[in-house]
């Protein structure tokens, strides 16, 4: 598992960005795959999973406006963090 240091150094657009459109998705696929592997030893852990639906989702919509307003960035966030295969 990658560090959040290492998330934002690889999808920063520039040196102090921290909170762009890109960032956030490649945080919160971070915390969707260390949930998923959770999910895996603790089957029945229901309040996690909220938690991990509400992730899914934010990620669902923030992949929506990336593909609206930036194409580009879109499709090389896609093959950065191996999304929709």
């Amino acid at each position: 598992m990658k560090s959040k240091k290492e998330i934002i150094k690889s999808l920063a657009g520039h040196k102090n960005d921290v909170g762009s459109t890109a960032v956030q998705i490649g945080l919160l696929s971070e915390k969707i795959n260390k949930l998923s592997d959770h999910f895996k030893k603790f089957k029945k852990d229901k309040h996690s999973f909220r938690g991990l639906t509400k992730s899914v989702n934010q990620r669902k919509r923030l992949l929506a406006y990336l593909s609206k307003n930036d194409p580009k960035k879109y499709n090389d966030i896609l093959k950065k963090l191996n999304l929709r295969k």
